[in-house]
């Protein structure tokens, strides 16, 4: 999978992520992405090796409390805690997508914005919002510019617009000086999760209008 990846995340993300500055929002769009990606999963571990040596140059000794290695024995003679029921298989959702929406692209709570097109917000903290977007094979979303990023991955078939075609597993990070209109390969409905720190801005009335109530 990661040697088709073409659209990767910029160094600075991964060291956000590895330094766990990023909102929740962007800390699942990271997740997702190196959950296919080996050659950013790569970079992501050197970060935290960067970080942790940086930690124990830091790092003091410090004190133990007294009742700590009584309370470390009482945790091991309650023993492992019972593993979770194992979730069905999903070709389209990686396991950090998974968890959010409860299982697979069937429990996926669809909710239309027009067009065919279908989103569903996940829950993460206030400071970005992560959504799953379907677009139908060959639709559009209408032509948007960014009042701050986004980062929009492909989890099924494909799109393209003004930079460069897009498929499963890359990532397109956009910002302010990125108007695009994303169309839908032709050959298969495209699945993306989508994260942004800030409304998109549209071109067109009828989307400004329903920006507020489809939160987008």
């Amino acid at each position: 999978m990661s040697k088709s990846i073409k659209h990767h995340l910029t160094d600075d993300l991964l060291m956000a992520y590895a330094a766990g500055t990023l909102p929740e929002a962007f800390d699942l769009m990271v997740a997702t992405h190196l959950s296919l990606c080996d050659h950013c999963r790569a970079r992501a571990e050197s970060f935290d090796a960067v970080g942790g040596q940086v930690l124990d140059d830091q790092a003091g000794s410090v004190a133990m409390y007294d009742a700590s290695l009584a309370a470390t024995m009482a945790l091991i003679a309650q023993g492992a805690p019972s593993p979770k029921p194992a979730r069905p298989g999903c070709a389209v959702l990686p396991t950090p997508l998974q968890d959010y929406v409860g299982g697979t692209v069937a429990d996926i709570r669809w909710k239309s914005i027009g067009m065919g097109v279908k989103q569903a917000i996940l829950p993460t903290t206030k400071e970005a919002t992560a959504r799953l977007l379907f677009i139908p094979a060959g639709a559009a979303v209408p032509d948007h510019g960014h009042q701050g990023m986004e980062l929009t991955m492909v989890l099924q078939g494909a799109f393209s617009d003004e930079v460069d075609h897009f498929a499963r597993g890359d990532v397109e990070i956009a910002d302010e000086d990125l108007e695009h209109t994303p169309v839908a390969d032709i050959s298969e409905d495209c699945i993306c999760l989508a994260v942004t720190d800030a409304p998109l801005k549209f071109n067109k009335l009828m989307p400004r209008l329903f920006q507020p109530f489809l939160r987008i």
